[in-house]
């Protein structure tokens, strides 16, 4: 069922034309599609039960998500629900869908919600998609008691509710209770208002940070080219195959490219390591740790 260009008011018109299935038929289509992928059945089997994911749909439209992108959501889980379904089970196929039904939409909702990312564990979508309700019924049952509850004891009550840690219910609330922020926005009402981009921390080195560094490398190269220039061309070509390219060669293709065993490159390697060390010592003993540590 095609969703672009189409109004949610049209697809629901649409899904309540569509057949009620008897548990019959509903059988024989589901292993129909089962056992010999026919497509026809499965088409059937999901337009007739479309009433269903539309009405899921619509109970979460108060997440601010537009209801045809919700319907869209629903009719993905529907569809996983239909390929998934065994009919062997003795469970009716609605009863089955509304599961991956339910969940096709509240994996959407929690994604669209936030740029930054709302939960993922199961607590954190039970939490998610409860708190509120949860807090009401609390508010509600102090009432009647007598009783004002204050924002710590709520959280502890809803934590314990929910089955969640504290800390759980004190990051949904942030999350639930504000929205995204462009960094282009500007601080005050004031059209030469600073954007909020601008009072970010700036993480790159600074000038003198980048100068001394500079001057560090270089010195640190200048050492290594010395160091390199006390081995003979077989050892230099080793420490470069080895150590200063991007992907490393093993000692087998080496041993293989200069006709020796890879015992015998293992050895001539450690030997110009021992020859740069030397060499480096009389430098700084702090390039040896650098880069023969």
């Amino acid at each position: 069922m095609a969703f672009d260009g189409t109004n949610d008011r049209t697809l629901s018109r649409r899904a309540m034309k569509a057949e009620l299935l008897d548990a019959e038929t509903e059988l024989a289509l589901a292993y129909a599609w089962r056992d010999h992928r026919d497509e026809q059945a499965l088409h059937r089997l999901i337009t007739a039960y479309m009433r269903l994911a539309i009405s899921m749909a619509a109970k979460f439209r108060r997440y601010g998500a537009p209801m045809n992108d919700l319907i869209q959501e629903a009719s993905l889980g529907l569809m996983k629900a239909a390929d998934k379904f065994d009919p062997d089970r003795g469970v009716r196929f609605s009863t089955y869908a509304v599961w991956w039904i339910k969940a096709s939409i509240q994996d959407y909702v929690m994604r669209n919600w936030s740029m930054v990312r709302t939960g993922s564990t199961s607590s954190q979508k039970s939490l998610f998609f409860n708190m509120r309700r949860v807090q009401a019924r609390l508010e509600r049952e102090a009432m009647a008691r007598g009783e004002t509850l204050d924002t710590h004891q709520m959280r502890e009550l809803v934590a314990r509710e929910v089955g969640v840690p504290l800390a759980d219910v004190e990051m949904m609330e942030g999350r639930l209770s504000g929205s995204d922020f462009s960094l282009n926005a500007t601080q005050s009402t004031d059209e030469d208002g600073r954007e909020w981009i601008d009072a970010l921390e700036d993480d790159r080195a600074q000038a003198a940070e980048s100068v001394a560094d500079d001057r560090d490398n270089a010195k640190l190269r200048d050492w290594l080219v010395h160091a390199l220039g006390a081995l003979n061309e077989r050892e230099r070509f080793i420490v470069r195959e080895r150590k200063l390219r991007e992907e490393p060669r093993t000692l087998e293709s080496l041993g293989q490219e200069l006709k020796l065993s890879k015992e015998r490159v293992r050895q001539l390697e450690a030997a110009a390591f021992a020859k740069m060390r030397k060499t480096l010592e009389t430098q700084s003993r702090e390039v040896v740790q650098h880069f023969l540590a």
